[in-house]
């Protein structure tokens, strides 16, 4: 070995022994007489002297060091002078008096300082990822998902779960995103495509009786990227069979409490996590995957507005949309320039723009409220006692901001969420060393899509409906709710997770229902339907994203930074340059040809 102990597990208490440390040099100041580096391992840091009196060929050689050479140093571990200790700093007490210092690799400078706070565009970063890893903060997050995974290993493993790995190359079968796609070279013209998710090998497991499985499982999709999306993925995926929708949902609960407590434990989590129906999230907070660290709840005013003369108001009414509210608290006062970026921000949610009303500070009683004590750009057709009853509902109080959206349920759900979740950071109105878990369920089991005038799935197809409406199934399909569920934490959805359809004649009639030609079932999946033939239990599970997963537990906002090697938002890497052409030959072998060959 060309060390015998790590930088940072150095302290007061070694004082005296001698020591053998490698790693980069992280910083060099030249005192003339005597020469200081930091030296920098994957544990931290320790201060290194060198001392011509001490040992005069490594003060020569250490005049040539510069930042990220990697050097390995023998020493004494001794106590720094008093007044130059470092008390932000874990050896802060001690440094390494160098006797013998070898220079293992020489480097250019860095294209940027390794350092946790850098201003660098994300494309350089990628591009040289292999000095952004060096980053304390880097080294951090990937040791987080690596204790992470250690403990999802631990727990499942004492549950009696079994892992199994399952195959890369499979069948496309489209469930909602774009396969990736490989062609074969054995079978000409033929192609496989990587998974989008394990789901139906996991469930053909549950047909084959494993009853428990888990597989820490990449997962690819071609869909467009976003800050919290990569197009390929890791998941937590696991399947239990026997099971009805509580048990999956008690196991994954008592499991990331456990990761929470083991590898975040000052964190604050919701215990029991809060359990709500789709409908309630929706009619709460606009959205299936709600932040419920604070409250800013929607809330219904369409009876108290209509029949106001307000055309905007009286139009969506009449064309079957609703009228719901939002208060920002104390922010009765705004300016034009702030209620303009709400509106601008309502538009970029799919919205037409909003109305407000502004309270002022200084009103003693709603009750008593008189015309001069609120501002509106529809003031002249919202009276006192119109005012004072949409602040009954919103629960609106003296210097709050009233904001109100109207259009169909869908857009002005998005257009509050928005908002909600714009607000309740910019408010400060939560914490970020607290995590509310949230589960949503009774999701329906299809949704009308307007474009292609057909049923699609709410998640995906091996989704069961709830056994009292499978009645449903030919003649409203938009009644039926699944099996369904999601857990969130934060705003975010962590996984998703159903009952599973394991019943051959139900599987088919949902796949009817959606528009699938029985020659297009047989194709796409009389695989599963066979496997059903043979004895199925009853099953469910979950597949849950380890990414989203560490980007949360470690406090950051971009998915990037907890993968070692991510795509940009174009999907391509900078690092390796890909995707990249390839030979001809290649092409040639898997029977491939370019349109724009010449």
């Amino acid at each position: 070995m060309y060390k015998d102990t790590n930088c940072a597990d150095l302290d007061k208490n070694r004082i005296g022994e001698s020591v053998t440390v490698a790693g980069w040099v992280s910083r060099r100041r030249d005192h003339g007489n005597l020469i200081f580096i930091d030296l920098r391992d994957r544990s931290g840091l320790v201060q290194i002297v060198f001392n011509p009196k001490t040992s005069k060929s490594s003060h020569i050689l250490a005049e040539k060091l510069r930042n990220e050479w990697v050097v390995q140093i023998r020493g004494d571990v001794v106590r720094r002078l008093e007044g130059a200790e470092n008390p932000e700093l874990k050896t802060g007490e001690i440094e390494i008096n160098a006797i013998d210092l070898k220079i293992l690799s020489t480097a250019e400078t860095p294209p940027f300082e390794i350092e946790n706070e850098i201003n660098v565009d994300d494309l350089t970063r990628l591009q040289y990822r292999f000095i952004d890893l060096r980053r304390p903060k880097m080294q951090k997050l990937l040791k987080l998902r690596h204790d992470v995974t250690h403990e999802i290993w631990n727990y499942l493993s004492k549950k009696d779960f079994v892992q199994v790995e399952t195959p890369i190359l499979i069948k496309s079968t489209p469930e909602g995103a774009r396969d990736y796609v490989v062609p074969s070279r054995l079978h000409p013209g033929k192609f496989y495509a990587l998974p989008q998710s394990p789901q139906q090998l996991k469930q053909i497991l549950m047909v084959s009786g494993i009853e428990k499985y888990f597989q820490i499982a990449h997962c690819f999709r071609d869909e467009d990227l976003r800050a919290d999306r990569q197009p390929e993925h890791t998941q937590l995926d696991l399947e239990m069979s026997f099971v009805h929708q509580n048990d999956v949902m008690d196991l994954v609960e008592d499991l990331f409490s456990s990761i929470v407590k083991k590898v975040r434990p000052e964190v604050k989590v919701t215990d029991p996590f809060l359990r709500i129906t789709y409908e309630e999230a929706i009619e709460r907070f606009g959205s299936d995957k709600p932040d419920t660290r604070f409250g800013l709840e929607l809330k219904t005013i369409s009876n108290v507005v209509s029949n106001l003369g307000i055309n905007v108001f009286d139009n969506t009414l009449k064309n079957g949309g609703i009228i719901r509210s939002i208060v920002l608290p104390g922010c009765g006062e705004y300016g034009r320039s702030q209620t303009d970026d709400l509106i601008e921000l309502s538009k970029k949610s799919g919205g037409k723009g909003l109305v407000f009303i502004g309270l002022d500070h200084e009103i003693n009683s709603l009750d008593e409220l008189k015309e001069d004590q609120y501002r509106s750009p529809l003031k002249k057709f919202l009276s006192p006692n119109t005012v004072k009853n949409i602040c009954d509902i919103t629960e609106a109080n003296p210097g709050d901001l009233v904001l109100i959206a109207a259009d169909q349920s869908k857009v002005v759900s998005n257009v509050l969420s928005s908002i909600r979740s714009y607000m309740g950071k910019k408010l400060n109105l939560y914490k970020d060393n607290e995590f509310n878990f949230v589960w949503v369920y009774d999701f329906p089991l299809f949704e009308w899509d307007e474009l292609e005038s057909r049923w699609i799935p709410a998640h995906h197809v091996f989704s069961s409906p709830k056994n009292e409406h499978i009645k449903y199934l030919e003649k409203e399909p938009g009644k039926i709710k699944a099996e369904l569920y999601d857990l969130v934490c934060n705003g975010y959805e962590l996984g998703s997770g159903s009952i599973r359809i394991h019943d051959r004649d139900i599987q088919t009639r949902v796949f009817n229902i959606i528009g699938y030609e029985k020659k297009d079932i047989n194709e796409r999946f009389g695989h599963l339907l066979r496997a059903f033939d043979f004895g199925a239990p009853p099953h469910g599970g979950m597949g849950l994203g380890l990414d989203r997963l560490i980007m949360i537990l470690g406090g950051q906002d971009n998915i990037r930074d907890v993968i070692a090697f991510p795509k940009t938002q174009t999907a391509s890497d900078p690092l390796f340059d890909s995707p990249s052409d390839i030979e001809k030959e290649q092409l040639d072998e898997l029977s491939i040809f370019l349109d724009n060959e010449e």
